[in-house]
């Protein structure tokens, strides 16, 4: 048996950024819009009228200031409220290919190793732009890793999901080297129509190497414990897929392929969950939540991040403790805990401890117990 080890990562972050202002401007434009279209069915009351969004609204409801996008002038256009992403011929790098070249790339340079090295490559993301063949594959042959490479959904989890598949196969000794890589690109299944949820999401790709940790060349993280768990439930979803084009004729389009989420579950059922969850692997693992120096959290919700701090520490934590990106990138889905790894953890020292959690659809949470060697 192996020790695997985190002993690099990266993360892409899009060029163009849309501000809570500017995504305020371009909604309430649309909900003027429509109102005006449909002012005759909403004064007999057979429509709902659009009602207004804010910056405070979105603030007080998630934390989030601004969102990082692949294609700025599409979301912001009240006519499209969509992103516009050329489509790639055959003989191109797809678009989440072409993110996950820069993010493995940094992390594979922070660990120290070339891509030939690498005998592994997953790529776990909520959405993938086609079924097949695996976007992971097509990594794998841009960086020139050699080995096999697959694909994985967790929604929200996959990251750590991922992270745990490769850390049983390093310690198995099935591998030596490899890339966990999650492009993130949010803003093309979100309804940035729906002012309950056009705000939450934005777009990036993160990347972490693990290898054997007898192989760091530098400083590195010891995965001492990972921990997966799921349980069904639909209140977080998205119903698109290969059967969309199933659908009887004259079907008109459904709300309910995009991103779709009955927030109010979500909140009553999950923060259990996962305080559970975490709570439950420190106290298996022999760890007090007095020996954690960090929690990287999945980035959703300020709110809720502040709730599941306050549970498994037992107090208020303090700011470095719980570090939030989420003001900066909005919800990145399974990439954003690994954000705030890659972000805040150089500071750490040998024997500091923490725990990247993530929890969403499924629903699904992921822990991964590291240990600063």
């Amino acid at each position: 048996m192996y020790q695997p080890a985190i002993t690099g990562s990266g993360v892409f972050t899009p060029t163009q950024v849309i501000t809570n202002d500017e995504l305020v401007l371009s909604f309430n434009a649309y909900a003027d819009r429509f109102n005006s279209q449909h002012a005759e069915a909403i004064a007999a009351g057979e429509v709902q009228a659009k009602a207004h969004s804010s910056s405070e609204f979105i603030m007080n409801a998630s934390g989030i200031m601004q969102r990082h996008v692949m294609d700025k002038d599409g979301v912001l256009d009240p006519e499209v409220m969509h992103p516009l992403l050329r489509q790639r011929t055959d003989d191109e790098p797809g678009i989440m290919a072409e993110m996950a070249m820069d993010a493995c790339s940094k992390a594979l340079a922070q660990a120290g190793r070339a891509p030939d090295e690498v005998d592994l490559v997953i790529c776990a993301a909520s959405n993938h732009e086609r079924a097949y063949p695996a976007i992971a594959i097509e990594v794998q042959q841009l960086l020139g890793a050699g080995g096999f490479a697959f694909d994985m959904n967790v929604a929200c989890s996959s990251a750590t999901f991922g992270l745990q598949a490769a850390a049983d196969m390093i310690r198995s000794g099935s591998v030596r080297c490899a890339v966990v890589v999650n492009p993130e690109i949010c803003s093309g299944h979100l309804e940035w129509r729906d002012r309950d949820c056009h705000f939450i999401f934005g777009d990036v790709c993160t990347a972490t190497v693990l290898e054997r940790a007898e192989d760091a060349q530098g400083a590195h993280f010891l995965v001492t414990s990972t921990r997966c768990a799921t349980q069904f439930s639909n209140n977080i979803r998205n119903n698109n897929g290969f059967l969309r084009r199933s659908r009887p004729a004259g079907t008109v389009d459904r709300r309910d392929m995009q991103f779709m989420q009955n927030g109010r579950k979500v909140f009553k059922e999950v923060l259990p969950l996962v305080v559970s969850h975490i709570s439950g692997h420190l106290a298996d693992s022999g760890v007090g939540a007095d020996d954690l120096r960090r929690l990287w959290l999945h980035q959703a919700n300020k709110t809720m991040n502040d709730f599941i701090g306050r549970k498994v520490l037992g107090r208020v934590p303090e700011a470095d403790e719980q570090p939030n990106i989420l003001q900066d990138y909005a919800n990145t889905s399974s990439a954003g805990s690994i954000i705030a790894f890659s972000q805040y953890s150089d500071d750490m020292v040998p024997g500091d401890k923490g725990v990247i959690c993530s929890f969403g659809a499924g629903y699904s949470v992921g822990s991964v117990l590291l240990e600063r060697a």
